[in-house]
């Protein structure tokens, strides 16, 4: 399997957890900062579901060679690790180091694909239309 095809399918099951994650959060009554902090959480939500949708769309971008999709993807990718860097503070609060350990994998997972897109720029720009 190619990098870039790889690495569209990472960022698509990402993307879709995120968005899936906080909808379910949501719709059960699970964020409880709805009713302490509502336009913090509020604004994170925006944030962390804008963060979903980029990377599904730089996902396309790559996997339907898109002249635009190597960019929104790495746009997306700079996204995810702020994401990774901020989310497992919340958890680790909490003493939920499950949760940071999944984060710190994640992290480590997307920094090593964002090398390899960088030092593998062709593969993931060339057939570009």
């Amino acid at each position: 399997m190619k990098i870039k095809t790889l690495a569209a399918f990472f960022v698509i099951f990402v993307g879709i957890s995120i968005i899936g994650v906080w909808t379910m959060l949501y719709i059960t009554g699970s964020i409880p900062e709805l009713n302490t902090e509502p336009i913090r959480i509020w604004m994170h939500l925006v944030a962390e579901m804008t963060t979903g949708i980029v990377l599904i769309l730089g996902a396309y971008g790559l996997l339907r060679n898109k002249k635009w999709g190597y960019n929104v993807y790495l746009i997306s990718m700079g996204m995810l690790i702020y994401t990774l860097i901020v989310s497992p503070g919340y958890y680790a609060e909490k003493g939920d180091y499950l949760f940071v350990g999944i984060f710190i994998i994640m992290a480590f997972l997307t920094i090593m694909l964002i090398i390899a897109s960088l030092f593998k720029k062709h593969d993931f720009t060339s057939n570009t239309k």
